[in-house]
């Protein structure tokens, strides 16, 4: 459904029901196209009918190409699209298997329903043994768990085991996809015989076909970072949060986040390596102003549920850092009020035994807690701590990793 509903375009309410659309769409598309036959299906292994592969392949191009262009866009958020891990042992015996299943009953576990829907029996007992198949394991998932779990890669990419970039990938799958349409038409008119006249009279392909590879060869030269986006914050809406205050957040809630061992902040160090590496707050990642808006980075500033706090020695370069973040659409952004420089006053410079008899009791509760922060810090409150004892976030890699859906 997406990018309708994250945009608003369709009531999330109405999910189930747009769903439901789909999916008959879905079916009566693979009725049309002749996969409720198992003959037609199972031509693809004989040379005689390739039009399986030619769907799929349109399908996979088709998905592949608005999602790239989407996704850049601002209209799709990958972060929220499922990736399938890959279990090699599994992958590779579960592949056989449905192979195999594939070209002795000419169904997959989709189209077997929509053959079934129609009524026919063979069909309807492909069906059944999948339903049998699924239960048994099911029912021994203890001892197939080893198999099924095996050999695990993570939630990998075929562009990023290549070595080559999302969008060359992008460009060479669609390629090698039109290079196959016609070496296996050429395959299916000899095994059929086909006739000169009426391979003549078929449309021509080339011009839709040549319009896809300008679009892919286009995405390749596209900068990394769109000029806008539909989640981007407008500059007055940034002078306003940092005039009343909202833009940045106190010294003291990032000192109670650090003593209280809490999870709420990512904290983000916007100095140099050198200087991140001297000291920084527990926790915290080193990401420059001028890397903010890398790729990268993505997965982090787009966690919503959890503030980033950026922080420096002064304001200056946090500043920069949420300036960039704001305006490139990110929420939950802040910067730490007065940097590393005040919390340092704070805690081991101005900090003095509170007066039991000031008046204001909110200076008194102030000075107490700094009082308890600084006692907190010399005594080697951190050090006491196990290593793994505060949830890290774990930098990514230099490489681009951008999920995507699968399956079949």
């Amino acid at each position: 459904m997406a990018p309708f509903i994250p945009q608003g375009i369709i009531n999330p309410e109405l999910t189930l029901f747009f769903a439901l659309v789909l999916g008959i769409g879905f079916g009566y598309v693979l009725e049309q196209a002749g996969f409720s036959s198992a003959r037609k299906l199972a031509g693809v292994f004989y040379g005689y009918d390739f039009v399986v592969l030619r769907v799929f392949f349109t399908a996979g191009i088709t998905a592949m190409t608005g999602i790239l262009f989407l996704s850049y866009l601002g209209w799709l958020d990958m972060d929220f699209v499922f990736v399938n891990p890959t279990f090699l042992y599994s992958a590779i015996v579960g592949g056989a298997i449905m192979g195999f299943g594939f070209i002795m009953g000419g169904y997959c576990p989709g189209t077997s329903i929509v053959a079934a829907v129609t009524g026919k029996v063979d069909a309807l007992v492909f069906t059944l043994g999948m339903l049998l198949g699924i239960f048994v394991f099911g029912h021994f998932y203890h001892q197939f768990e080893s198999l099924y779990t095996g050999h695990f890669l993570g939630n990998i990419f075929v562009y990023d085991s290549l070595g080559i970039s999302r969008p060359w990938f992008a460009l060479i799958l669609a390629v090698v996809a039109l290079l196959a349409f016609a070496i296996t038409q050429m395959i299916e008119d000899r095994v059929n015989g086909t006739s000169p006249e009426l391979i003549k009279a078929r449309p021509s392909y080339i011009l839709p076909s040549m319009l896809l590879i300008a679009a892919l060869f286009v995405f390749l030269f596209l900068p990394e970072e769109r000029r806008s986006n539909l989640r981007e914050a407008r500059p007055a809406e940034m002078l306003a949060a940092m005039q009343s205050g909202d833009a940045y957040i106190s010294t003291h809630r990032v000192i109670l986040e650090v003593v209280q061992d809490r999870d709420q902040l990512i904290l983000i160090d916007t100095r140099s390596e050198a200087e991140y590496q001297r000291f920084t707050l527990p926790g915290a990642l080193n990401i420059e102003p001028a890397e903010i808006l890398q790729r990268r980075w993505r997965p982090i500033m787009k966690q919503d549920q959890r503030t980033k706090v950026f922080f420096g020695n002064g304001n200056s370069r946090a500043t920069e850092a949420y300036m960039a973040a704001a305006r490139a659409g990110y929420s939950n952004v802040v910067m730490m009020q007065g940097g590393l420089n005040r919390m340092f006053d704070e805690l081991f410079v101005d900090t003095e035994m509170p007066d039991t008899t000031a008046y204001n009791l909110q200076d008194r509760s102030n000075a107490r807690f700094l009082l308890s922060a600084r006692n907190f810090f010399l005594e080697g409150g951190l050090a006491d701590r196990e290593e793994d004892a505060r949830p890290k976030i774990r930098a990514p890699e230099e490489s681009e990793v951008i999920p995507v859906i699968g399956g079949c």
